[in-house]
């Protein structure tokens, strides 16, 4: 079965030019000294667009959604790397993702300006409790003159902290404190604290609160669908175009 694309959000039919978390990844690999590895040993052959096996590829299964927030991820030194990274799906979905490595000594220049563009109200997407409370905010700002940019810590628990705490570029800038009802649905890694949203959930979220619904649906559905395909790779079963996660997807992008 394949899915029908909505007149509205279309489906990517073939890997479109890298954007902002594959040039990272890509930046990444060129200053390596030997091959990396992910978790398991050589996994063989993968999808440069996905990460994926090629016989679970979902690169005819992305949606583009417009958005009128963006995204920055700021990731730990290996996480573009790895092939569970959960912010590589918010590249895919959200036109407007910029993605920079972190690291406590160096600050790329073109993160400062993009900081500073008034075209963006910066929020940083941390928890309350490591923020001062003058600093705290629950919801965002809708601005006509500005768009939301969310700032995302994408590392483990430990390197989101150390990247909150030792980035002094960040610590003017609000930090907007998430309050979500549901559990991480994350299967890929194992989460220190089980209240703890992997990246893309909380990008999610963001969406969602920049009223940009479709786009949140749709993020929330293909992250899914990513975690269907990735989990059969592993155990070597074939995944069905019709089942419930997949016309999840197809629902979320019908509805824009």
């Amino acid at each position: 079965m394949r899915l029908a694309p909505s007149p509205h959000v279309h489906f990517a039919l073939s890997v479109s030019l890298p954007h902002a978390v594959a040039r990272l990844r890509a930046t990444r690999l060129a200053r390596s000294v030997k091959p990396f590895l992910a978790r398991g040993g050589p996994k063989g052959e993968r999808c440069a667009g996905c990460r994926l096996v090629p016989t679970h590829c979902i690169c005819n299964l992305r949606p583009e959604v417009p958005t009128r927030a963006g995204i920055c991820l700021l990731m730990a030194d290996i996480e573009p790397l790895k092939p569970s990274n959960t912010g590589w799906l918010i590249a895919d979905v959200v036109a407007d993702t910029f993605a920079f490595g972190w690291a406590r000594t160096e600050v790329a220049p073109e993160l400062l300006a993009l900081l500073s563009d008034p075209q963006w109200q910066p929020y940083v997407v941390f928890p309350r409790e490591f923020a001062d409370d003058a600093r705290v905010v629950h919801d965002i700002k809708h601005e006509a003159d500005k768009r939301p940019l969310f700032i995302l810590l994408d590392g483990t628990w430990d390197e989101a902290r150390k990247m909150f705490r030792k980035s002094p570029y960040l610590q003017n800038l609000p930090v907007l404190s998430l309050q979500p009802e549901q559990l991480s649905r994350y299967k890929l890694r194992r989460a220190q604290i089980e209240t703890h949203l992997c990246t893309v959930e909380v990008g999610a979220l963001c969406l969602d609160l920049a009223h940009d619904t479709l786009a949140s649906e749709a993020l929330n559905a293909y992250f899914e669908v990513f975690t269907e395909h990735y989990l059969k790779a592993k155990q070597q079963l074939p995944v069905d175009l019709g089942d419930e996660v997949h016309l999840q997807l197809q629902a979320a992008t019908r509805s824009a």
